[in-house]
């Protein structure tokens, strides 16, 4: 679903989406964070970090801004473009749910997530859902 997702935000005019996007996107929805805070969040190296916020920075997506708190420290937000590719997706991972319901049903459609659900908690990777580290696919 992801990849159609992303076929769907470029036919929008989102540009190229990619995967790593939202995996930077995720932590920086919950509130302006900093390189240091985001790495360790996504637990890589600040330079990897640095260099994925880089690229978001290039294409538009991130902005950094001052830190009321610590002049030196530099925060990152998602820019207005980044927040309307973020709400786009959610309209259609929610359209996909509908179009997959019609075509096999509600409930198993709801068993389905169920299923999935357990699937990752049995093997640790819920937590990693709720805590906003899912980790691109390798």
């Amino acid at each position: 679903m992801g990849g159609e997702v992303q076929r769907r935000l470029a036919a929008d005019g989102h540009g190229e989406p990619r995967f790593n996007d939202g995996v930077v996107f995720q932590h920086v929805l919950a509130g302006p964070l900093s390189i240091s805070a985001l790495a360790e969040r996504m637990g890589v190296t600040q330079q990897a970090a640095s260099k994925a916020v880089a690229e978001l920075e290039r294409r538009g997506l991130l902005r950094r801004g001052p830190d009321p708190a610590d002049a030196r420290t530099r925060l990152l937000h998602l820019t207005d473009q980044a927040e309307n590719a973020v709400a786009a997706a959610r309209k259609h991972r929610a359209a996909l749910e509908k179009e997959l319901a019609v075509e096999f049903g509600e409930e198993r459609v709801a068993d389905a997530k169920a299923l999935l659900a357990g699937i990752l908690s049995r093997y640790g990777d819920a937590e990693a859902i709720r805590g906003r580290r899912v980790l691109p696919p390798r």
